[in-house]
Formats: C-alpha cells, sequence, structure tokens
C-alpha cells in the first residue's frame, strides 16, 4: 500500500514539471507561430491587393483606348474597378495619343498601407511609404 501512495506522488510531480516545461516551450514558440500568422495575412492581403491594381490598369488602359473617351472617365472607370477601399487611395495617371494606332498608358499607384495593415513593422518589414503599382501600354483603337 505504500509503495502505491509513493508512486502517485511521484508521478504527479513529474506531471507538474512537464507542465511547467510546456508553458517555457509556450513562451518561445508563441512569437514563432504569431510572426508567421501575421506574415501569412498580411502577404495574402497585398497580393491579393496587387492583383487588383494591375486588372484595373488593364481595364483603364482598355477603356482609354476607345475614341471619345477623356481622361476624366478613364480615372473614374479605373477607380470604379479598384473598388472603394483601394480606389480612394488611387493615384491613377492616363496618358492618351489622339491618332488610331498611338499609344495610350495608365499607371496606377496604391500605397500599400490602404491594401493591408502594418503588422510586420515590429520585424523590420514596414509597408508606411510603400506602394503597390501596375503600368499598361495599349494601342488606340
Amino acid at each position: 500500500m505504500k509503495h502505491l501512495l509513493n508512486h502517485n506522488s511521484k508521478s504527479s510531480r513529474s506531471t507538474r514539471r512537464r507542465a511547467g516545461f510546456l508553458s517555457v516551450e509556450l513562451i518561445f514558440a508563441l512569437p514563432i507561430f504569431l510572426l508567421i500568422g501575421a506574415a501569412l495575412v498580411e502577404m495574402g492581403m497585398l497580393m491579393q491587393a496587387r492583383g487588383a491594381v494591375v486588372d484595373a490598369a488593364r481595364v483603364g488602359a482598355r477603356h482609354a483606348s476607345y475614341l471619345g473617351v477623356d481622361k476624366h472617365d478613364v480615372v473614374e472607370h479605373t477607380r470604379k474597378t479598384l473598388g472603394p477601399r483601394l480606389g480612394y487611395h488611387a493615384d491613377v495617371v492616363v496618358e492618351q495619343g489622339e491618332q488610331t494606332g498611338e499609344p495610350v498608358i495608365v499607371a496606377v499607384r496604391v500605397p500599400m498601407g490602404a491594401a493591408a495593415p502594418n503588422l510586420l513593422w515590429p520585424f523590420g518589414f514596414n509597408t508606411e511609404n510603400e506602394y503597390l503599382v501596375a503600368e499598361v501600354r495599349m494601342a488606340r483603337e
């Protein structure tokens, strides 16, 4: 009977030690998991926004290539394509040729801060003064 009591008390002590060891492991591992999670979220949002900026530049260049369309219409059409979140912060530059066959250039620039939260600044990846940029050239129809 004594032997059983001693055995149980030893196992409870080792369980307590193991629980303390797991807490220390968690303290060291949790920041790494948070960094990986934040990187996945931020990079995913930036990649999605980059695709939207490229698509908006293509749509804007296609719209600008038609005869009878002025620059203001192209800028508004491009911003609508970006949606309200990105379109509000977008800088759209349009260069149109006058004759058929001349180049049409649409450049779209959106701050990265409008596309994704700046989650990784404590780790050295700051998006504060960075931009997503796309430029598309087409021939005027």
